[in-house]
C-alpha cells in the first residue's frame, strides 16, 4: 500500500526532504530494521500514551522500552498508560493501529521524542501502513512538530 494522502500531505506542506521505503509486511520496529537492514537505533516506534486524561504520541528507537517515570517527570504529568487499541482505532483515522506516524498535530496530539534519535543523520519512522516507511532527517522532526518535546525516556531492554 502506498502512504496515507493525509500523511503526504503533510509531508510536502512541511518542506522537508524524505524518502518513502517500501518493505515486506512488518508489524514490530524490530521486525522493520531486521528487514531493511539497519541497526534498530535508527527504526523510530511510536508508542499512543495517555498523560493524565490527554492522548499523546512517544518516538523511541526499535531497540529501546519506554522508562514511564522519566517521561512523567519531562510530561509534568501525575499518570501515563498505554492507550487501548479501540480507542486509537476510533481517534486516530486513516492509519493502521502500529504503524502511526509520529506526527501528533495530525491528530492534535503532543509529541515526545527520544533525545538519542536526534544522533542519528537519518531515522525510519512509520508511514501509516506496515509495508511501507518514511526516511527522514530527525532534525526535520523538529521543523514539522513545532511542541515537538525531546528529552531522555527510553532505556535498554531487559
Amino acid at each position: 500500500m502506498a502512504i496515507p494522502q493525509k500523511i503526504i500531505k503533510f509531508l510536502n506542506k512541511s518542506k522537508i526532504k524524505y524518502q518513502t521505503i517500501e518493505h515486506r509486511t512488518v508489524y514490530t520496529a524490530f521486525d522493520k530494521a531486521n528487514t531493511l537492514k539497519v541497526s534498530p537505533k535508527i527504526i523510530g516506534k511510536t508508542l499512543v500514551v495517555k498523560l493524565d486524561k490527554l492522548p499523546a504520541l512517544v518516538l523511541i528507537p526499535a531497540d529501546k522500552i519506554l522508562n514511564k517515570q522519566k517521561l512523567k517527570k519531562i510530561a509534568k504529568a501525575k499518570n501515563i498508560d498505554f492507550i487501548k487499541e479501540a480507542w486509537m482505532k476510533k481517534n486516530i483515522k486513516g492509519v493502521k493501529v502500529g504503524a502511526i506516524p509520529p506526527f501528533g498535530n495530525l491528530w492534535k496530539m503532543q509529541t515526545f521524542a527520544e533525545k538519542s534519535l536526534f544522533n542519528q543523520s537519518k531515522i525510519i519512522i512509520n508511514s501509516g501502513f506496515y509495508d511501507s516507511s518514511i526516511k527522514i532527517n530527525p532534525k526535520d522532526l523538529k521543523k514539522m512538530l513545532p511542541d515537538l518535546k525531546i528529552g531522555n525516556f527510553s532505556q535498554k531492554k531487559k
